[in-house]
């Protein structure tokens, strides 16, 4: 089977698929990858140039065990098998994690207060391993820690992610079993007919029997070309600071505060590429594409880290960036499956949803069979194994195995992150392959490091123009 990913001039005319998904997010590839495995005709639909290239290449890579979820709603359920299904997925497929557990942090006697009922919560969420801390239990654990906590709740299964390898691994097994992937393709209208769905995209018509919405920030826009009008969509901006790899042995866990109405709050936490992550703020905003980076937000990271992690600040800062997070004003998911139009809207897919992936794929399918599909009987997804972007297992720079078999392993290109010239090779040749140099930086961390591309900048953008069709 020929893998089928188009990114530019009329998509491909001939019958309607039996179901599309829009939006390559890690929601959407997901949901694509398990019905990559039915004998299903499915196309998957990304506005942008590449999977995961919105919400999910921007959040705080937290494998999540849903110990603070509501108790008995729809996310809490799926949060705790996503996080079983991912952490068996991510060690069947080479994708980075590292558990590291987590520690919700109380400065004050209220939040102190508060820590037992969220042991509770976390028990009512059916996780039974976490425990209350003193004072001097947290900082044997966190001895960097500021002074003044006054004790936590420890969460010894919280991981870290790789955030990137995951929509990618979803998408490569979804193409290689046969989906079609079509980027550069906005849909601006949905015409639905008696037996199909007409969607008129950026790149010409496709028709379809089914359809799910998985479009992230735009899904309410995409309900309301099916004529419904539940939720509406606020991008909730969330700023992050990246510190140099110097800065990894300041912090063990991952630092939480107790979190409020506005979300989570600020959180400290090691990520799997070596470096220490600050953030995020929470900002309500009116424009969906706004992931611009501010003073004032920057400045309200480093006050909250000077309390959590005072020496933290006293580190170089290896990038900036900004992503935007679906909010509805529900504490849930907004999944709803409307049978009489074919039709599944995957909405309001909040931070979560990385770790939610998986088991949030199974779930839409099962309502996707409550519309009436028939699926088929199922087949074992081609096996993959990815790239590995994690610092927790040797790079291919340190394999003598994989430099004896091909030198371009043991060529460095990118210094600051050790990225070799099989590895962007590969990326460029892959399945679903880098198509931007935001891509390639994404699928290797080539221009990630510390000099953000000064020095191996040129030979990253020749090997990339080199290999442009």
């Amino acid at each position: 089977m020929t893998p089928t990913v188009t990114r530019a001039g009329e998509l491909p005319d001939g019958d309607p698929y039996d179901v599309t998904v829009i939006g390559g997010g890690v929601v959407g590839t997901a949901i694509a990858r398990e019905l990559a495995k039915y004998p299903l005709r499915t196309a998957l639909v990304e506005a942008s140039d590449d999977i995961g290239n919105g919400t999910s290449k921007a959040n705080t890579a937290i494998l999540h065990t849903g110990f603070d979820a509501v108790p008995g709603s729809l996310e809490a359920g799926l949060v705790r098998e996503g996080q079983r299904l991912l952490a068996e997925y991510a060690a069947g497929t080479g994708i980075p994690v590292e558990r590291v557990g987590a520690l919700l942090v109380a400065w004050d006697d209220e939040q102190r207060a508060v820590l037992p009922a969220l042991l509770a919560k976390a028990e009512r969420n059916g996780y039974h391993a976490a425990r209350l801390l003193d004072a001097d239990e947290l900082y044997d654990r966190e001895p960097r820690l500021g002074p003044g906590a006054l004790g936590a709740l420890e969460v010894p299964d919280e991981s870290v992610i790789c955030p990137w390898t995951t929509p990618l691994a979803y998408a490569t097994q979804a193409v290689l079993a046969g989906v079609h992937l079509h980027l550069d393709c906005r849909v601006l209208h949905i015409d639905t007919g008696p037996d199909t769905h007409t969607l008129t995209t950026s790149r010409g018509p496709l028709r379809t029997r089914y359809l799910v919405n998985a479009a992230g920030l735009y899904a309410d826009e995409i309900d309301r070309h099916l004529g419904h009008d539940t939720f509406t969509v606020t991008p909730r901006r969330g700023q992050l600071m990246v510190f140099d790899k110097l800065a990894r042995d300041l912090v063990r866990h991952i630092l939480l505060p107790v979190p409020t109405s506005a979300g989570k709050g600020v959180l400290v936490a090691p990520t799997v590429f070596g470096n220490v992550l600050l953030g995020p703020t929470s900002e309500d905003l009116g424009d969906k594409s706004d992931t611009a980076s501010t003073a004032d937000g920057l400045h309200f990271l480093r006050e909250k880290g000077r309390r959590i992690l005072p020496e933290l600040l006293d580190e170089e800062v290896t990038a900036v960036y900004a992503g935007l997070r679906a909010a509805t004003g529900q504490e849930d998911y907004r999944i709803q499956d409307h049978p009489d139009q074919r039709y599944v809207t995957v909405g309001g897919i909040r931070s979560t949803g990385l770790t939610a992936s998986l088991a949030i794929g199974a779930h839409v399918t099962g309502l996707l069979t409550r519309t009436g599909m028939e699926l088929g009987t199922a087949r074992e997804l081609p096996g993959i194994t990815m790239p590995n972007l994690g610092e927790a297992s040797p790079r291919p720079y340190l394999r003598a195995d994989l430099i004896d078999r091909d030198p371009a392993y043991g060529t460095i290109v990118c210094h600051c992150e050790r990225v070799t010239l099989g590895e962007i090779r590969d990326a460029l040749n892959a399945t679903v392959p880098a198509r931007s140099l935001d891509g390639l930086r994404r699928r290797t961390r080539a221009r990630g490091g510390r000099c953000q591309g000064f020095s191996c900048g040129p030979a990253v953008r020749a090997l990339f123009e080199e290999a442009r069709p």
